[in-house]
């Protein structure tokens, strides 16, 4: 399993050849605070990288969630939608919010890994 990240704190994880999983960074959830609300995007619908796929709510803010590399939603974390907390207590695991299927690979390639993802985090 391979993780990458995105300048805008979203994870990436590449499990399989049918899809790539997609959540918050522990950065993200920390700087929102407690979530209380998520919009998940909907399965089915294409994405292009870079487009605004989902909403983050918290106390604190309301945050959009990117979509990491152009894909088709192919599964929604329903039970995040159902305990949006998970997105605090579990972000780089039961706290997912959706899977999507990659259609240009090179996008993936093309995000941080996580020592990139660590030397952002110094900048900041």
């Amino acid at each position: 399993m391979t993780t990458m990240y995105t300048p805008e704190h979203e994870w990436i994880n590449i499990e399989d050849h049918e899809a790539a999983v997609v959540g918050i960074t522990l950065h993200a959830q920390d700087a929102l605070g407690d979530v209380v609300f998520v919009d998940l995007p909907e399965v089915g619908r294409t994405y292009a990288k870079g487009e605004v796929a989902g909403v983050v709510e918290s106390v604190k803010a309301a945050a959009d969630l990117y979509m990491p590399v152009t894909g088709e939603v192919v599964e929604v974390n329903e039970t995040l939608r159902a305990d949006p907390s998970l997105a605090n207590s579990d972000p780089m695991g039961n706290g997912w919010f959706f899977k999507v299927h990659v259609t240009k690979m090179e996008e993936f390639e093309q995000l941080m890994d996580t020592p990139g993802y660590d030397a952002l985090l110094k900048t900041l």
